[in-house]
């Protein structure tokens, strides 16, 4: 059943002033905005790091081997994540720059109850308790498992208490969901705002056994799983979001980010990380461009200067509406298979590229929500939604494997369609309008960053 939190505007996470554009300003600008519990304390992640959510990873110098990005396969099951926008199936593979890790292990002889206790506390400062309990994830706390759906859980609640500041009037409906076949999810979704008309945060944390059917598939696109009775079992998370603001001079932004394992009947293990973030916007705003793809830039360059051009194409290309010939949006960055140098270099930087969604996204809210607008410009932001349903219902492999797989949820699939999009037959925007010059840019992608 669906609740509303109260607490999103007055509640444990934090004490606020109301300021522009309904605006709760918690810990100064939003840019750099950082969830607080009761008592004062940054909601971190748990884990052995402890690093505040607002600081970029502290990395050693480079140890060796460049990027390298190879054409296998894209993980093809976010559908089974319940996650939207999820880019399954790509067949391409991402590869990183191997860095020293510069995390901080625990502090030695520290008591289990002291840990306990700390879990329990940043767990309240979630949008809703962990899918799995607590007792498990206090007997894994290293496991990847247990680390990404608490990185997960934390980046939901970032952004919807985010969201809410500015939006300042709307709530999140917080839809806790189970799937029978193992797991579930919590969708967060608030609907008819002052500044949103949409925006949903999801994640899902599901497991089980893959049907013969979706391993098919996975071997279909380069991966060589090895089954027993025709059934491997896997175990998936992620956290995805469509954000859908009501003033046309405010951009669409989209992120998802997942880990997925599989177990082969040998025993062996395979995992791999996927995600991205990418900007949508119905008119063209240079500086907002150039600030949105700088932001992810500096969260991809702390892992190593390869990534961010090569994530920065592959967002270009598989966001292409083909029977269009035009790009979604502006692009940012996407990537999938992404299984090197190792599982925890790889969960630092999808940690990173999670921390740098509210400084690209909420200045670019805060700058618009109150910019004046034509019913020639609302027209034209409908026109453009239709383009975005276009690809998700049409393309995104996510949404379509999605909506044929038992057990899936459709109502967290469908989150990230809009609440209203309008189609026109024949329509072209004036020759040297600003409607003709955001296509131009959907049809020849820009660097906005060097």
């Amino acid at each position: 059943m669906a609740v509303h939190l109260r607490w999103l505007s007055a509640g444990p996470c934090w004490r606020a002033v109301r300021g522009a554009c309904g605006e709760l300003r918690a810990c100064g600008e939003l840019r750099a905005w950082s969830p607080r519990c009761a008592a004062g304390r940054l909601c971190r992640p748990p884990g052995p790091a402890c690093r505040e959510l607002s600081r970029g990873l502290g990395y050693g110098p480079r140890v060796g081997g460049g990027s390298r990005l190879r054409t296998r396969l894209a993980a093809g099951l976010a559908g089974l994540v319940g996650l939207a926008a999820a880019a399954f199936g790509h067949v391409e593979r991402a590869e990183m720059v191997r860095k020293s890790s510069g995390a901080q292990s625990a502090s030695p002889g520290r008591p289990e109850e002291e840990e306990d206790d700390e879990l329990a506390r940043r767990c309240r400062c979630f949008m809703a308790p962990p899918v799995t309990d607590l007792r498990e994830l206090r007997r894994r706390p290293d496991d990847m498992k247990s680390k990404m759906e608490l990185l997960i859980l934390e980046t939901q609640a970032q952004v919807c208490q985010a969201l809410a500041q500015v939006d300042g009037g709307a709530r999140f409906s917080v839809d806790r969901w189970e799937r029978k076949e193992g797991g579930g999810g919590i969708s967060c979704v608030l609907q008819d705002g002052h500044v949103f008309e949409k925006a949903g945060v999801s994640i899902s944390v599901v497991h089980g056994n893959l049907s013969e059917e979706a391993a098919k598939q996975m071997r279909s696109r380069g991966k060589l799983l090895k089954t027993k009775d025709g059934k491997l079992p896997f175990s998936a998370m992620g956290v995805s979001s469509v954000i859908h603001p009501k003033n046309p001079h405010t951009p669409t932004i989209h992120f998802n980010y997942r880990y997925f394992e599989v177990e082969e009947a040998d025993g062996n293990t395979l995992w791999w990380f996927g995600g991205g973030c990418d900007l949508t916007p119905t008119y063209l705003n240079q500086e907002d461009a150039v600030h949105f793809h700088r932001t992810l830039k500096e969260a991809c360059d702390q892992h190593g200067p390869d990534l961010y051009p090569k994530f920065k194409k592959w967002c270009d290309d598989y966001f292409f509406i083909a029977h269009r010939g035009e790009r979604r949006g502006i692009g940012g960055i996407f990537f999938d298979d992404l299984d090197s140098p190792s599982k925890e270099e790889v969960f630092r930087f999808v940690e990173s590229c999670t921390q740098a969604i509210i400084p690209s996204y909420v200045p670019l809210v805060k700058k618009h929500c109150n910019d004046a607008f034509t019913p020639q410009e609302k027209l034209w932001q409908q026109l453009r939604r239709g383009r975005y349903v276009e690809f998700n219902l049409l393309y995104d492999r996510g949404t379509k494997f999605g909506l044929f797989t038992p057990g899936s949820r459709i109502e967290s699939i469908l989150m990230s369609l809009p609440l209203t999009a309008r189609w026109e037959y024949m329509h072209s925007p004036s020759e040297n309008s600003k409607e003709a010059e955001i296509l131009e840019v959907l049809r020849h992608p820009r660097d906005w960053v060097p």
